[in-house]
């Protein structure tokens, strides 16, 4: 509630008596009591500003520590979800969201090829799962369906359900995926991956601090679109004029595995 302001009557000022110079005198030294401890207090974060920010952020990296189930032992930066063998010579690097429409053109589009060329040992695929749509279209589709991923990683089940949420792809504008009962019902499509377990991580959005964590990385980097594609740290996914192929990924693997560069 505030203060109103009411003009006093002509003569002696209202509430104002005898009293009133004293009163005025005890309302400035409470002032300025107030004054000196704000300036202590002041003094007091300066000098132990270091102590308490570092407190500050090892106490947030506890948090997400607590709260990221699997991820725990990742440290701050979210590292990607890899398939394929660590010794590959040739790495994949795809930053995707399952609600971008360009994401999901890629993925069925390469599909094969990638899975051929990560079971040969030839090409280790490492997938940075990030939300920029739910950021631009609004919802939280891509949050729940990176988050369903994660779980199905964690069942060891991550490229069949990563293949299956492309396959079922929702138009950009259908928040679908934010459901927890659609992702389920899609991992009813992989053998083994509809558990109690999977279920109860879709859920609780166990990974979802991942996801964000993901995400940020995404948008901290130098890169401005999903989907970005990077062949051992080079960008290959080319332009509308002279776009990447399967074929042409594959023949550059190969060259690579060839040549063990």
């Amino acid at each position: 509630m505030s203060d109103k302001i009411h003009p006093g009557k002509p003569g002696k000022p209202q509430g104002q008596g005898r009293r009133g110079p004293r009163n005025a005198r005890e309302r400035l030294r409470r002032e300025r009591a107030r004054e000196q401890a704000v300036a202590r207090r002041l003094r007091s974060v300066k000098v132990g500003g270091l102590s308490l920010g570092v407190l500050a952020v090892a106490g947030l990296v506890g948090v997400l520590a607590a709260n990221r189930g699997g991820d725990s032992a990742e440290g701050p930066a979210a590292r990607p979800i890899v398939v394929g063998e660590a010794g590959a010579p040739a790495t994949l690097t795809v930053y995707e969201d399952f609600r971008c429409p360009a994401c999901g053109q890629f993925e069925n589009a390469f599909r094969d090829t990638v899975h051929r060329l990560t079971e040969e040992g030839k090409l280790r695929a490492e997938y940075h799962l990030v939300t920029i749509i739910d950021g631009n279209m609004g919802g939280h589709g891509s949050l729940s369906a990176a988050n369903a991923a994660a779980c199905a990683r964690d069942a060891g089940k991550f490229p069949g359900y990563h293949d299956v949420l492309y396959r079922n792809q929702p138009p950009e504008t259908d928040d679908a995926f934010a459901e927890p009962s659609r992702l389920i019902e899609l991992a009813g499509e992989v053998r083994g991956l509809d558990t109690p377990a999977f279920r109860d991580c879709v859920r609780s959005g166990r990974h979802e601090n991942w996801v964000s964590r993901s995400n940020a990385g995404f948008l901290d980097s130098e890169y401005n679109a999903t989907p970005t594609v990077l062949l051992n740290g080079d960008s290959v996914y080319g332009t509308s004029a002279e776009p990447l192929t399967p074929e042409g990924l594959a023949e550059r693997v190969e060259e690579i595995a060839g040549d063990g560069s």
